[in-house]
C-alpha cells in the first residue's frame, strides 16, 4: 500500500505542474491591468490629496513588486525578428502592438526607434502649458496691434485662439499619438500622421513639439523602407533565466514566498494577502461542508441499507417518495423557511438568524470546546440547509450498491454457511457496496473551496462561496486563480484518498 501511495504521489507531480501552469496562464491573460487596479486600490486608502492618479514612479514600484518587469516564462517560441526585451515595455497593449509591428515588418530596431520617437513626441506635447501658450499669443497680438494703431490707449485685445481651442488641439494631438502607440495597421498609422500634420499646420502654437513629430514621421518611413519580412518566417527559441512563472511558483527570496509555500499574491480589492483571506473563509466553508457530508452519510447509509434489504416494501417506497420530495426543494427555499420559522421574533427565536459568531462576545483566546459551544447555535440551520438535499442522492446510491451486492454469489455462500442475516448484510455486503459512496466522499475536498454562494448569502456566513462570488464581480483575479489552484490540488488529494479507501473497504482490490 505504501509503495502504491508513493507511486501515486509521484504521478501527481506533473498533474500539479499542469494545474499551476493553467492557473498562471489565466492570471497573465486576465483582462485589465493589475498595476492600475492596485494603484487605484491604494489611493482609496489615502487622504483626499493622495487620491489622485498614481504617478509613473509608483506604478513602476507596483510593477516591480508584482514581478511584471520580468519575462513571462523560462522560454518563448518566436521568430528571428522578435526581440528578447519586449517584456520591459510596461503597457500590455503597447507590448502586443510592438510585437505585431515586428511580425509585420521584421525589423525590431526600426520598430524600437519608431516607438521611442512616439513616446518622446507624447512627452513634449503633454508638457505644453495651455495658460502659457494663451498668454504668449495674447501678448504677441497686443504688441502687433499697438504697432498698427498709434491711437491705442487702454483697449484690451484677446488672442485669436481661446483656451478651449488650445486645449482641444493639444488633447487631440496627445490622443492621436496614444492611438499610434497601439496601432499596427499601416493605413491607420498613415492616416493618423496626416491628421497630426494638418493640426500642426493649422495651430502654430504647437510648434515647440513639431520637431519631435517630424522624428516620428522619419522613423516610420525608415521602418517601411527597411522592412525585413523574411525574418518572420525563421523560428527562434528565446531562453530566459528569472521569470514571472518561476517567481510566482517559488517566490523571489524576499517578501514573495511563492505558490508552493502558500503565497498567492495580494488581492486587487483591498491589497491584502490572498492566502490570509482564503484561509479564514475556507475554514468556515470546510467545517460546514464536511459536517454536512458526515451527517448525510450517517442518515443516508442506514436508510439505503434498510431500503435495499426491504426492497419494494412500504418503507422502501415511502422513504423514496419523502427523500425525493426533499431533494426537489431548492436550498434557498428551505433556508428562508428555516429562518422564518426558527429565527423569527414572530414565530420562534431558537437560533441566531445570521453569521457564524457573535463579534461582541467571541474571543480567539477561548479553548476549543468553548468555541464549539459558541458556534453551534449559528451552525444548526445552515447545516440542515446544506444536508437535507443529500439524503435522497446518497441513500439511492447506497440502495443500488447494496441490491447489486446482495445478489452476488459470495452472499449466497455466506448464507449457506449459516451466517446470521445481520452479519451477512453489515459485514460482507456493506463493505463491498461502499465504493460509490467513497467516490462521492472524495469530492468533499474540492467542493469545500467553492463553498455555497446561495446558502452563505442567506445565512450571512463568511465562507468561500460568498468570497468567490465577490472576487468574480470585482475581477479579483489573484483570488480567482488561487481558488482554481487550490481546488485542483484538493481534487488530486480527494482522488488519492478515494483510492486508499477503496482498498480498505473492498478486499478484492489490491495495490501490491
Amino acid at each position: 500500500m505504501l509503495k502504491y501511495i508513493l507511486k501515486r504521489l509521484i504521478v501527481f507531480i506533473p498533474t500539479l505542474i499542469i494545474i499551476s501552469l493553467l492557473a498562471f496562464v489565466i492570471s497573465i491573460n486576465a483582462p485589465g491591468d493589475p498595476v492600475e487596479r492596485l494603484s487605484k486600490s491604494a489611493n482609496k486608502e489615502g487622504t483626499a490629496s493622495e487620491q489622485s492618479s498614481a504617478t509613473k514612479k509608483v506604478k513602476q514600484e507596483i510593477r516591480k513588486r508584482l514581478g511584471l518587469d520580468l519575462p513571462i516564462f523560462y522560454l518563448s517560441l518566436g521568430t528571428l525578428a522578435d526581440p528578447d526585451t519586449l517584456y520591459k515595455v510596461e503597457d500590455k497593449a503597447q507590448q502586443d502592438n510592438l510585437l505585431k509591428l515586428t511580425r509585420q515588418y521584421g525589423n525590431w530596431e526600426a520598430v524600437q526607434n519608431y516607438y521611442i520617437a512616439l513616446n518622446e513626441a507624447l512627452e513634449v506635447t503633454s508638457k505644453l502649458n495651455t495658460d502659457e501658450i494663451y498668454q504668449s499669443i495674447s501678448t504677441f497680438t497686443l504688441e502687433e496691434k499697438m504697432m498698427d494703431d498709434s491711437s491705442y490707449t487702454d483697449t484690451i485685445y484677446s488672442s485669436s485662439y481661446s483656451k478651449n481651442q488650445i486645449n482641444e488641439a493639444k488633447n487631440n494631438t496627445n490622443f492621436d499619438i496614444l492611438s499610434l502607440l497601439e496601432s499596427y495597421n499601416q493605413e491607420i498609422i498613415e492616416s493618423k500622421l496626416l491628421d497630426i500634420e494638418k493640426r500642426y499646420a493649422e495651430n502654430s502654437f504647437l510648434a515647440p513639439s513639431q520637431e519631435k513629430f517630424e522624428s516620428v514621421k522619419t522613423a516610420f518611413n525608415y521602418l517601411k523602407e527597411n522592412a525585413s519580412s523574411w525574418k518572420t518566417y525563421v523560428p527562434k527559441i528565446i531562453w530566459y533565466g528569472n521569470n514571472q512563472y518561476h517567481r510566482w511558483l517559488f517566490g523571489d527570496g524576499g517578501e514573495r514566498k511563492g505558490v508552493l509555500r502558500g503565497d498567492f499574491g495580494i488581492s486587487y480589492i483591498d491589497n491584502q494577502p490572498v492566502s490570509a483571506k482564503i484561509w479564514k473563509k475556507f475554514t468556515v466553508s470546510f467545517v460546514f461542508i464536511f459536517l454536512s457530508i458526515v451527517l448525510s452519510y450517517l442518515v443516508s447509509i442506514p436508510i439505503g441499507i434498510y431500503s435495499a434489504y426491504k426492497k419494494n416494501s412500504g418503507f422502501d417506497k415511502g422513504s423514496s417518495v419523502l427523500l425525493f420530495i426533499l431533494y426537489s426543494m431548492p436550498s434557498f427555499f428551505i433556508g428562508t423557511l428555516l429562518l422564518y420559522m426558527f429565527a423569527n421574533p414572530d414565530m420562534y427565536v431558537w437560533f441566531p438568524e445570521s453569521g457564524f459568531q457573535d463579534p461582541a462576545t467571541f474571543s480567539e483566546d477561548w479553548g476549543m470546546f468553548k468555541k464549539i459551544a459558541h458556534h453551534w447555535p449559528y451552525m444548526v440551520l445552515p447545516l440542515i440547509t446544506y444536508t437535507y438535499s443529500s439524503f435522497a442522492f446518497l441513500s439511492r446510491i447506497m440502495r443500488v450498491g447494496m441490491i447489486d451486492v446482495m445478489g452476488q454469489d459470495f452472499i449466497r455462500t455466506a448464507r449457506a454457511k449459516g451466517l446470521g442475516e445481520k452479519k451477512v448484510v453489515l459485514k460482507h455486503a456493506l463493505r463491498n457496496s461502499l465504493l460509490p459512496i467513497i467516490t462521492v466522499f472524495a469530492n468533499v475536498f474540492p467542493v469545500a473551496i467553492g463553498g455555497s454562494v446561495i446558502i452563505e448569502v442567506i445565512f450571512s456566513l463568511p465562507g468561500m462561496g460568498l468570497e468567490t462570488f465577490n472576487a468574480i464581480l470585482n475581477y479579483d483575479y489573484p483570488m480567482i486563480v488561487s481558488i482554481f489552484t487550490i481546488s485542483g490540488f484538493l481534487t488530486v488529494v480527494g482522488y488519492l484518498v478515494a483510492d486508499i479507501l477503496y482498498a480498505v473497504v473492498d478486499p478484492r482490490i489490491s495495490y501490491s
